[in-house]
């Protein structure tokens, strides 16, 4: 009888392992090109968790250092080994695997970086798997070429470079990641070397078989390797059979909706969108996507957020999207559903809007790892913000998604309008996964979970993060990022939250607006918005005439002084036009040139603060504002006035401002500072 018995055990080991496989460098990379992979709830199971140089003052939210930004050269600890001084980067017992590695640096000073060794140690062994300088290893093609190895930066200027390293490192037992360097490393003084770093990996469940990676293994991964780069290279498209499902094309007035029913079982494997109005803009987020999968809500989203262009038309592409310069959106995630799905259009805004939409699906068999897709969106407009230091007394944390039930987190995307021309992303991600009280990914900064680093403006595209404009990032007006996740989703069994640090350079405005994605199993909730009234708000937009208070023409000032007035209020170019020392009945008159008639959306951005004065605003002799009141009791901030749609001929134009009699509780001195006036052509 043994023998049956241990041959019946090892049929079952055998069936198990060819059901769930041995986790090794080769599965995840077939994984990570595996559209259906996240549109199920993973086996083997496992958690996605984050270490990386955040601030170590920030210990919890009711105390002090919670938005510390002392983000570099912060490691679990520093050793000796071997005779060398290595700082500790990550130290986890496995099974896992290393998902996702993002660094950037500076040498002291700020000048360049002296490229210290990294090294991997994989389960427990005394000699290091991967050995060779950061960069060389991150982004330089010592282990990979591009896309899973790639540094982000137009410039040969190192500290400005963000490198990210895609390719799994996994392991059966233990990975331990360090740093040598023969520079200082400090943490603030700038005197030495610093370094920035996020790192993701995945814990797997106990008993689960993982082939520790190495050098040979990578070498004999070279066919599936050479596969997987040609795929994330290419134009994306669904990797399974597909065929059309549906189809809306339609003018849509305002409030009107079109939708389109598909059967299942099945999976939605393509969506293309193509969206025309007069104002494409405001129709990118006027313009929203519902679905229901099973009779259940799980998408609401404007269409340009859904797409990762934001309401701005941004051609790029990722994994996921797709944008064209005609237009046209694609998107390929994934979305399964036993029964029925039922795709709507709606047109919350004011003006006529022309959409095609084309649907394609593919057979997909529903078991109980079947997850249905939800995409999610928030807006916070017009937010006022507050400059802060490096003490962060003025940041706060802004929530993406709270979500109750089981699922897995897939990426997101932030589309935003910068009010002033500093940098508005110094905040840190923060994700909380199943009642966690301090959050298992903690960042360094919000380019650097969007796969870039240091403000920069310039556009970029990668498989699972881009940037397809980020001209608002530093000069002010609009950025869009995404962040897409395929080996580094995050499961959670119980819930996920996700806060973002606000931290603003300036004290401004901006409007904020993340859309998040995500699976889940039936019966989860959000706390997501459905709100056709936030859809509808006016976009703001980088104005078609734009005057410069500080560089305006002034056709009559009858008294007081005025100057230039530069200064870290946020203001666009940091300086404004500054009058002082006027008195009541004294007036300020400056022009404004039209190069074509028509409808303008009318916004200046003035100063206020205590001795700021009150003023009547006439365009052209017609009155804007008969009272206009620009004191605070403390600070100086930016004051947006939104004077409405005006029509304005072609030739000058005289905005004139005379000053009241100042509010009681302002101190003397009747102060002006115009920031810059814009106007938008809507007709």
């Amino acid at each position: 009888m043994k023998k049956p018995v241990a041959a019946y055990i090892f049929f079952v080991f055998l069936l198990q392992v060819v059901c769930h496989g041995q986790v090794s460098l080769n599965s995840l990379l077939e994984e990570m090109v595996d559209r259906s992979a996240v549109a199920r709830f993973p086996e083997p199971a496992f958690v996605c968790k984050q270490v990386s140089s955040y601030d170590r003052d920030s210990i919890s939210a009711d105390k002090p250092g919670w938005f510390a930004n002392w983000d570099r050269s912060q490691f679990i600890r520093t050793e000796e080994f071997q005779g060398r001084t290595e700082h500790v980067l990550m130290d986890a017992d496995g099974p896992g695997a290393v998902v996702r590695f993002w660094g950037t640096w500076h040498g002291p000073g700020g000048g360049e970086f002296s490229n210290g060794t990294l090294r991997v140690y994989l389960d427990n062994k005394p000699e290091p798997v991967i050995e060779g300088p950061i960069m060389d290893v991150i982004s330089g093609g010592k282990l990979v070429g591009e896309p899973l190895s790639r540094s982000l930066s137009p410039t040969t200027r190192l500290q400005h470079r963000a490198h990210n390293l895609y390719l799994p490192i996994p392991y059966a037992k233990h990975c331990k990641i360090t740093y040598e360097t023969d520079v200082l490393v400090d943490r603030g003084a700038r005197k030495g070397e610093a370094l920035y770093y996020q790192i993701n990996y995945r814990t797997y469940s106990d008993g689960t078989k993982v082939e520790t990676f190495s050098m040979d293994r990578l070498a004999k991964a070279h066919s599936v390797l050479t596969k997987v780069q040609k795929k994330l290279n290419e134009a994306p498209a669904p990797n399974l059979v597909s065929k059309p499902a549906g189809n809306i094309k339609d003018t849509l007035q305002p409030g009107q909706s079109r939708s389109v029913k598909i059967n299942g079982p099945a999976a939605i494997s393509a969506l293309t969108f193509n969206v025309t109005a007069k104002d494409i803009e405001q129709a990118l987020r006027s313009t929203v996507l519902e679905i229901h999968f099973d009779g259940h809500r799980t998408v609401w989203c404007p269409v340009g957020d859904f797409f990762g262009t934001g309401h701005k038309i941004n051609p790029h592409q990722t994994w996921y999207t797709k944008v064209t310069a005609d237009g046209t959106m694609n998107s390929y995630w994934l979305m399964p559903f036993e029964k029925t799905s039922q795709i709507t259009v709606h047109n919350y805004g004011s003006q006529q809007v022309d959409v095609k939409a084309q649907v394609q699906k593919s057979a997909w068999r529903w078991n109980k790892r079947s997850m249905y897709f939800h995409a999610n969106w928030k807006s916070f407009k017009g937010m006022k913000v507050r400059g802060g230091g490096m003490g962060g007394e003025t940041a706060s944390d802004l929530n993406y998604i709270d979500i109750q039930g089981q699922g897995v987190y897939v990426g997101d995307t932030l589309t935003l309008f910068n009010g002033a021309a500093k940098w508005w992303g110094e905040g840190d991600e923060k994700i909380y996964v199943d009642g966690e009280t301090f959050p298992s990914h903690f960042g360094t900064g919000t380019e650097d979970y969007y796969g870039y680093a240091w403000c920069r403006p310039e556009f970029f595209e990668a498989p699972f993060h881009a940037q397809p404009n980020g001209s608002g990032n530093l000069a002010g007006g609009f950025a869009v990022n995404s962040r897409y996740r395929a080996l580094d989703t995050i499961p959670f069994t119980k819930s996920l939250r996700f806060d973002m640090e606000m931290w603003h350079w300036a004290t401004t405005w901006i409007d904020y607006a993340p859309s998040t994605f995500w699976y889940a199993f039936k019966g989860a909730t959000d706390n997501g918005e459905v709100n056709p009234e936030k859809a509808a708000e006016k976009v703001v937009k980088v104005g078609d005439v734009v005057i410069e208070g500080e560089t305006a023409q002034l056709r009559k000032v009858t008294g007081g002084f005025t100057e230039t007035q530069s200064g870290a209020w946020g203001t666009s170019d940091g300086k404004h036009l500054w009058w002082t020392r006027g008195k009541e009945g004294d007036e300020l008159a400056i022009a404004i040139q039209i190069k074509e008639s028509g409808q303008y959306e009318a916004v200046a951005q003035m100063i206020t603060a205590v001795d700021y004065g009150r003023f009547r605003i006439l365009l052209d002799g017609v009155e804007l504002s008969a009272s206009e009141d620009f004191y605070v009791p403390e600070g100086v901030h930016v004051k947006r006035l939104e004077a409405g749609v005006l029509h304005l001929e072609k030739g000058e134009h005289v905005l004139s401002f005379t000053i009241l009699e100042k509010n009681p509780d302002a101190k003397p001195g009747n102060m002006l500072g115009i920031d810059c006036i814009e106007l938008t052509r809507v007709d």
